[in-house]
């Protein structure tokens, strides 16, 4: 295996994740506005637009070949999966605990991959 491949198959794998990460942020937050009611309309408002954010950084990243840029967009997304483990936590739903906890973890075993690569 050459170094190249190596560093070329990380970034892609890395931002990859990253953007699988990114979009399920958004699809979530999409539902949230679609079905919240009008006193947390607002919130859920907020919610959307940093994740429409988050997907247009982290597809920027995917197509940028830059190493840095990737790895900012997807410190950011391990960072936003944390505490949406975090916060599945503390209203106990497995689902929304577990979920976003490996795909943190998934995201950042991929950019520690990346870097050493």
């Amino acid at each position: 295996m050459s170094y190249a491949w190596a560093v070329d198959i990380s970034y892609w794998v890395c931002a990859g994740i990253t953007v699988i990460s990114a979009a399920v942020s958004f699809g979530y937050s999409l539902a949230g506005l679609r079905t919240s009611d009008a006193p947390s309309k607002t919130a859920s408002r907020y919610a959307f637009s940093r994740s429409v954010a988050l997907l247009a950084v982290a597809l920027t990243a995917l197509f940028a070949g830059s190493v840095g840029f990737v790895a900012a967009a997807a410190i950011a997304m391990v960072l936003v999966q944390t505490i949406d483990a975090v916060i599945g936590a503390g209203i106990h739903d497995r689902l929304k605990t577990y979920g976003p906890a490996l795909t943190a973890l998934f995201n950042l075993a991929a950019l520690v991959w990346m870097l050493v690569a």
